[in-house]
């Protein structure tokens, strides 16, 4: 089995936490957990972005996927892997990034657009391909993905994800969702963020629901 799938299989939802601050963090990895969270990325471009990845890696355990998010350089993932990361997710599919995650024994996720992205990752080695961004990768292209890839294709719909845009995605045949400002914005207290993902992890429940 892909070793995302266990995180994916407990909960499909990847908190995207831009902006959070060290200090921050834990308190608002343990508010996503408590709400059924399995996956926590913290972006690179957020302040001292190594010590957040450290500290929710530490504070959360195996148990929680943590990695980091606008991973862009081979370099990075060498830091990443330094801090505790476990994830690389990538903006754009730079395959010099995805083997370096390979060969680090981390999981992928790179950004993609077009088929073409997405059957050069998967050759890469990816683990699943980050639709990005969502909202012009619309469910109806999604779904003329999923009838042209393997069955076994992850695809994580990103960007501008809201409760009520998944059950389309979902339809579409959406593995996944990476969640950004709609589940976190900087400087969001905890009980701000468990009220967020109670939405989202409501939202996803009825989808289940419904779709079974």
């Amino acid at each position: 089995m892909n070793a995302l799938q266990p995180y994916l299989d407990r909960l499909p939802l990847i908190a995207i936490l831009r902006g959070v601050t060290p200090e921050e963090a834990v308190g608002v990895g343990q508010a996503l957990v408590d709400a059924g969270f399995a996956i926590v990325e913290v972006p690179l471009n957020s302040p001292r972005p190594a010590e957040s990845i450290a500290r929710l890696a530490e504070s959360l355990g195996e148990h929680v996927l943590v990695g980091a998010g606008t991973v862009t350089t081979v370099a990075q993932v060498a830091e990443v892997q330094c801090a505790g990361g476990r994830l690389i997710v990538m903006p754009h599919c730079e395959l010099d990034v995805v083997h370096a995650a390979n060969d680090a024994g981390l999981l992928s996720a790179p950004g993609i657009a077009t088929p073409t992205e997405g059957y050069a990752a998967l050759a890469a080695g990816a683990d699943a391909l980050k639709l990005f961004p969502a909202e012009l990768l619309t469910p109806a292209v999604l779904r003329s993905m999923r009838a042209v890839f393997p069955t076994t294709t992850r695809f994580i719909p990103v960007g501008g994800i809201t409760p009520d845009r998944m059950a389309a995605y979902v339809a579409a045949g959406a593995a996944g969702f990476g969640l950004g400002s709609a589940l976190y914005r900087p400087g969001d207290s905890p009980d701000r963020v468990a009220a967020n993902a109670r939405a989202f992890v409501d939202a996803w429940y009825r989808i289940r629901e419904t779709s079974t």
